[in-house]
């Protein structure tokens, strides 16, 4: 049996849209479902005083709301709300162009520096994975206007699409991770993207989760 959450609509693009015809039937199994509910529950109460301590400090170091809200593209390319811990000054939180961040970036503030280098501006995705909007694990989601952008210039970017969208992923711990400054840098990821989906097992999310939680202890600074 297979586990997929609810899909109102289903994107134009997506219709017309290259899928990825060898997907793993484990990436909308009830077995990854139930994998994602336990860790996340588990995860947000041993990570409570974390969740807590980052959203006093976002509010205390600048103002504006604590989480950050963004529209992404969910399984079948069906929209969602993603949640962040704001790392940017709230008038620069809205820039339609979604601009991605750079090194010694202006915009982003002096407590959310830490928290995108430790990626803890992330943990607010969990209640995403909650929703059964987001994994644990799959391909990270970019904002509208990437998606529209690369959908244009990479013929298989679409089929991202096939799995639901992930906290961490494959891509994120082989080093394609964070700015995608040329059109190289996200074909990587994408090549990355569409190996986890066909190859994906409980075993390989797993191995992905420990290797993140390396990764984040290792400090990585390929995000800014």
């Amino acid at each position: 049996m297979r586990y997929a959450p609810s899909r109102p609509h289903r994107s134009r693009k997506w219709r017309a849209a290259q899928t990825h015809d060898s997907a793993s039937p484990y990436l909308t199994s009830h077995l990854k479902r139930v994998f994602d509910l336990v860790l996340a529950t588990v995860m947000i109460g041993i990570l409570l005083p974390m969740l807590m301590l980052a959203a006093i400090s976002v509010k205390l170091s600048s103002s504006g709301a604590i989480i950050f809200r963004q529209k992404r593209h969910g399984l079948r390319q069906v929209p969602f709300v993603i949640f962040k811990f704001r790392s940017m000054h709230a008038e620069c939180a809205s820039d339609p162009t979604v601009r991605q961040a750079t090194a010694c970036d202006p915009r982003v503030t002096a407590i959310g520096r830490f928290l995108r280098k430790t990626s803890i501006d992330e943990l607010p995705q969990l209640f995403n994975v909650l929703r059964g909007e987001m994994s644990l694990v799959g391909p990270r989601p970019h904002a509208l206007v990437h998606d529209e952008k690369y959908i244009a210039e990479l013929p298989t970017y679409a089929s991202r699409f096939s799995a639901i969208p992930g906290i961490t992923g494959l891509a994120q711990i082989n080093g394609a991770r964070g700015e995608t400054p040329t059109l190289a840098h996200m074909q990587k990821r994408l090549q990355l993207d569409l190996e986890y989906i066909k190859r994906a097992s409980i075993f390989l999310d797993l191995k992905i989760l420990v290797y993140t939680v390396v990764a984040v202890i290792k400090h990585r600074a390929d995000v800014y």
